[in-house]
């Protein structure tokens, strides 16, 4: 059993640093350090919006039902990165219990 729940913190920690890495690509395709058209710059992005817009879109849906526009700003990553670390927490004290 203890290593469901280790298969499962993994899971949730690359996770957690692949929505890292969206929000900084992000950035720096905003900031024009980077050239999102560039071929390899493209493909890590359309990679890591695949992987975090599943769960980004409804928190969003969800933040502009209860606040409606933010002037721009895209609060999802942090929940989603807040919403992960909760999991996380609750797998930890999960498997302690279970010992």
């Amino acid at each position: 059993m203890q290593s469901i729940f280790w298969l499962a913190d993994t899971l949730l920690s690359i996770y957690f640093w692949i929505l890292i890495l969206h929000v900084i690509l992000s950035w720096l395709v905003a900031f024009n350090v980077i050239n999102a058209r560039q071929p390899f710059v493209g493909q890590i992005g359309r990679f890591l919006w695949q992987v975090t817009e599943p769960v980004l879109a409804p928190i969003r849906q969800i933040l502009r039902r209860l606040f409606g526009e933010l002037g721009g700003i895209d609060l999802s990553p942090l929940i989603a990165l807040v919403l992960v670390g909760f999991l996380r927490r609750l797998l930890v004290e999960m498997a302690v219990s279970i010992r």
